[in-house]
């Protein structure tokens, strides 16, 4: 391996001869198998050269995240003939960031267990909720998140579950509005509980009355108004990607789909190259809420701005989603890494919006819709909506048809 990467003997030598050499070939060997470039792996063979020499004391491996990080955080000094410029915070991020993911390639890195407070009644309302209720993975984990942030809140207070009252419950969700909760994130919240608790008092391991205790927030019908950016702004946004950079290739495509077609986080990230057909022009969708897929056709400027990416940019054949990292270990973008992916090139123009990820632009594209003159219906349609209901929002962005209302005159009725 190190003659591949290196051509003076010197430096084969000495990778070689340093200690762990073994479990370094075998790592960057994997490196080489899924894709990494060859400047990349070389790299990552000096960097780890650098730890490995630190870690030669030592009879193993076993070490934890904040060991790593004192190796490294702890040394400001440089090492003029070929160590890395610690001085550096983007040098000191690089490092522990190749020794992390080397350890934990070779599963000697002791990362630590995050304890959850009755963790264990969680897992099994988990594992009742999808076998018994037939939830999704999706909804399981939305409403788990939920239960286990409050687990984490009432745990320190040193009382066991089956003690839990409602008036915990109303100071947990006081503890959120205190953070900023607005009512539908602690109607959320509630609802969580509310499953959770009434399985544990199906259980016996919680008061049976507890779920029917926790109150509710009153949610508005149409309360708030979409938020997102002007359309004049979203083309800015796409104007300012029309460049070679490969970030930008990418990430043009994934904010086209975004602001034209209004598809969800979910849906571009789960996008498949299947589900391009090439032949028809036609991008097919499957939609995350009608769970079933929806035909679009596939217009020229998107479908360039895919091709594009595709031939550029794209590398590894290994996964069948669209749009994958950049760096190595090449793999599908999450929904995370989507959201980041949209923030920061919105922050990063100045664009005003109440709201910077992927569903801003969402809304963008059904209020652009709504001032060119589509109905309800077909606004619905585009963005994927199971009922008329969720589209009526967009009506109180219609300026010019709410004028006109205004303006009715009802003569001798008045």
């Amino acid at each position: 391996m190190f003659d591949q990467l290196f051509k003076r003997a010197s430096a084969v030598v000495r990778h070689s001869t340093a200690p762990f050499a073994e479990e370094r070939i075998r790592y960057l060997n994997y490196c080489v198998h899924r894709g990494d470039s060859y400047w990349s792996v070389r790299r990552k063979a000096h960097d780890l050269l650098w730890i490995a020499q630190r870690l030669q004391h030592r009879n193993n491996l076993r070490v934890t995240v904040d060991q790593v990080r004192s190796l490294v955080v702890g040394r400001v000094d440089r090492e003029r003939t070929s160590g890395p410029q610690l001085d550096l915070p983007t040098t000191r991020r690089r490092l522990i960031a190749n020794a992390c993911t080397w350890l934990r390639f070779l599963g000697s890195l002791r990362e630590p267990i995050e304890h959850i407070p009755f963790g264990s009644r969680l897992d099994e309302y988990a594992d009742w909720a999808k076998q018994e209720r037939g939830l999704s993975d999706a909804t399981i984990d939305r409403f788990g998140r939920n239960v286990r942030q409050f687990l984490k809140w009432y745990g320190p207070l040193g009382r066991p579950l089956s003690r839990v009252q409602a008036t915990d419950i109303d100071g947990y969700l006081a503890f959120g509005r205190d953070r900023g909760w607005s009512r539908v994130t602690v109607s959320n919240t509630v609802d969580a509980l509310r499953a959770f608790f009434r399985f544990g008092g199906q259980q016996g391991w919680c008061e049976a009355h507890l779920a029917n205790a926790i109150p509710r927030p009153r949610i508005y019908a149409l309360e708030g108004l979409p938020t997102g950016p002007s359309w004049p702004d979203v083309q800015r946004l796409l104007a300012t990607l029309n460049t070679l950079r490969p970030a930008d290739v990418r990430d043009r495509a994934i904010l086209m789909l975004f602001a034209i077609y209004a598809l969800r986080e979910s849906e571009v990230a789960n996008l498949r190259l299947e589900d391009i057909d090439w032949q028809q022009d036609q991008l097919n969708i499957h939609r995350a809420k009608r769970g079933k897929a929806q035909a679009y056709p596939l217009l020229p400027s998107v479908g360039n701005a895919i091709v594009r990416y595709l031939r550029l940019v794209r590398r590894n054949d290994k996964h069948r989603e669209v749009f994958l990292t950049l760096v190595s270990p090449f793999r599908p973008l999450s929904l995370s890494g989507l959201y980041d992916i949209v923030s920061y090139r919105l922050k990063s123009l100045n664009i005003q919006s109440p709201h910077y990820g992927p569903h801003c632009l969402r809304h963008a594209c059904g209020t652009r819709l709504v001032t060119e003159g589509l109905t309800l219906k077909e606004i619905g349609d585009h963005l994927g909506h199971r009922r008329t209901a969720s589209t009526r929002t967009y009506a109180k962005v219609n300026l010019p048809g709410l004028r006109e209302v205004a303006a009715f005159d009802l003569g001798e009725l008045a």
